[in-house]
């Protein structure tokens, strides 16, 4: 019996990090900035960093890293990259025996161009991890888990449907971290689902391009259901959890980033190990803070998680109100 399966992708990551990547604003860009270099030039690249990544795998590690019996749902190819994520979820302690090896498949493959800062581009090609199907996803397999935790499908939303209809079905708890591609729904489309998972986190762009609204509690009160927990992330604000009526908002202590690949996955599974373990929402805030705030100080998704559960003196240093 696992205590935890994580479903959604994985990747091979390389990071390039130098300082002639520059910011440049302008209308043309859909963010207002674009990440630039010079045309036509040698870049000096300054660091090199490679590692994987992914929703399923980045989450898998934390709660492997934190004592759960963990599995992961995933699809590589069977090609070099593929046999590295394998290989790196063994570090954690998490079991592959429900990663999807993909003959002649190319495992995904994201290059992270890292400014001074920790703002970076990443160029994705997502290989067999954007072409999810219900084979992919063993059903009778969930009803191993006291837990899921469901990350991105590349948009596939009748997927997350069956997913997530099964876990109710078997009073299986789920904690859902949808991707932008699955969000791109609608609200008329997710909502539905999302009154049926335990634990929803997204960060506050999302919420507000999802609900259409700007206030936290109005996003709430469209987003929750009774007895469920709602979690949006506001990047270095803060994060703020509402369950019933009630609300707590975890502080970070604004730490040097040097990359934030991978905090909003650190985030979203250390909040759910801290529910999993302690049932305290408090308590879960301050794991899932110290974890992305780790995570962030170092290239790699996961290189920062934590190895061992916080202390409580690591605990206090985290301002919950």
């Amino acid at each position: 019996m696992y205590d935890i399966i994580t479903i959604g992708s994985a990747t091979r990551d390389v990071f390039l990090s130098s300082d002639k990547f520059i910011a440049l604003k302008s209308k043309k860009f859909a963010t207002g900035t674009g990440e630039c270099m010079t045309l036509g030039s040698k870049i000096e690249i300054h660091e090199l960093f490679l590692t994987t990544g992914g929703g399923a795998t980045n989450t898998a590690a934390t709660f492997g890293s934190l004592g759960l019996r963990t599995a992961v749902i995933t699809r590589v190819g069977d090609d070099g990259p593929g046999k590295d994520v394998i290989e790196d979820l063994s570090r954690f302690g998490v079991s592959s025996h429900l990663v999807r090896l993909v003959k002649g498949g190319q495992t995904a493959y994201s290059t992270l161009l890292t400014m001074e800062g920790g703002e970076r581009t990443a160029l994705v090609y997502r290989g067999v991890s954007g072409e999810f199907t219900q084979r992919d996803i063993p059903l009778k397999a969930l009803e191993t888990a006291k837990w899921l935790y469901l990350t991105s499908l590349g948009g596939n939303v009748a997927l997350a449907k069956k997913i997530i209809s099964h876990a109710k079905k078997k009073n299986i708890s789920i904690a859902w971290n949808p991707g932008s591609s699955e969000l791109e729904a609608g609200l008329s489309v997710i909502l539905p689902l999302v009154q049926m998972v335990d634990v929803l986190t997204i960060n506050r762009e999302e919420a507000q391009l999802l609900t259409k609204k700007k206030k936290l509690e109005e996003m709430f009160e469209i987003l929750h259901t009774n007895g469920t927990v709602r979690v949006i992330t506001d990047g270095t604000n803060g994060a703020t959890a509402y369950r019933d009526g009630w609300s707590a908002h975890a502080s970070t202590t604004n730490v040097k980033s040097i990359s934030r690949t991978g905090a909003g996955d650190a985030f979203g599974s250390g909040f759910v190990a801290g529910l999993i373990k302690t049932q305290d929402i408090r308590e879960a805030l301050a794991v899932a803070t110290l974890n992305a705030e780790s995570v962030v100080q170092k290239h790699g998704a996961k290189h920062g998680i934590l190895s061992t559960w916080p202390s409580k003196t690591q605990l206090k240093r985290i301002l919950i109100t």
